[in-house]
């Protein structure tokens, strides 16, 4: 049993180690990107994570102003859903039908597991990354810690370099091969650091959740990442469903969620 007293240290402890971790808190866009880089190191020591995670995942960072550039260009997203569904679908239907025979016992084992068919999970690989092909060419921590320096959301990406070097530190990935989109998400199925450390599920028991390389770990960890939010097994995802809420988890977009459920619709009828 806890006694009073002992909770109060511990809340104080508690309050410490925050106030030390703010205390630490490099103010974005403020000196030199190297200074700010300093600071930042040592808020994720105060965060817990090891020098060498911090020495690994951050040595040699440099500041990619295109990458500030491309997020303050961000147009809104507009194109209607006959648009985009019929330029992302039509192309990817055929190897999607080759993906769902190939990964069949596994995709089977993973919608035993988390509920989530294997049509569902296949077109979100297809959409995201052509299957794997197309995973991105950035540095994962140059993104993130560009972005956290930038004012705009700095908390947010700060954030992420820290589920990043969380990534590192449990050996999931080395800083290398940490590489993806320009914003920071990586895998298969793109996921941001956070979603990494969340959802990523260690399929096939080998001692790493490899989003990047190993398939089995990409599609159960995107399964997992849907049972998270709610996905119910057996019920369908048309626009209005319970399952369709959870799609909009994975993409915020109308319009993406709509074609993620048209093309698992085309899958499930696929011969």
């Amino acid at each position: 049993m806890t006694s009073r007293v002992s909770l109060g240290t511990l809340a104080v402890g508690a309050w410490l180690l925050t106030s030390t971790a703010s205390a630490l808190a490099a103010p974005c866009g403020t000196g030199s990107f190297e200074a700010w880089l300093d600071d930042f190191k040592k808020e994720a020591v105060a965060k817990g994570i090891s020098q060498n995670a911090i020495q690994a995942g951050l040595a040699g960072v440099t500041q990619d102003k295109a990458i500030v550039a491309r997020d303050h260009s961000q147009q809104v997203f507009n194109q209607t859903f006959e648009q985009f569904s019929g330029r992302m679908v039509p192309p990817r239907l055929t190897r999607g039908s080759d993906m769902l025979k190939r990964y069949g016992s596994v995709l089977s084992r993973i919608e035993e597991a988390y509920g989530v068919p294997g049509e569902i999970i296949v077109a979100i690989w297809g959409l995201e990354t052509d299957f794997g092909v197309n995973t991105g060419k950035f540095s994962t921590m140059r993104s993130l810690a560009t972005l956290a320096y930038d004012c705009r959301r700095s908390d947010m990406f700060k954030a992420e370099m820290l589920d990043a070097l969380r990534i590192i530190e449990r050996g999931d990935l080395s800083p290398q091969e940490m590489r993806g989109a320009w914003a920071g998400e990586i895998g298969q199925t793109q996921f941001m650091p956070s979603s990494y450390i969340k959802f990523a599920v260690d399929f096939d028991n080998n001692g790493k959740r490899d989003l990047l390389h190993n398939v089995p770990d990409v599609l159960a960890s995107t399964a997992n990442f849907l049972k998270s939010y709610g996905w119910k097994k057996g019920k369908d995802w048309e626009p209005g469903s319970e399952n369709f809420a959870v799609i909009k988890q994975w993409n915020k977009s109308e319009v993406y969620a709509r074609t993620i459920g048209y093309f698992a619709t085309q899958l499930a009828r696929a011969p």
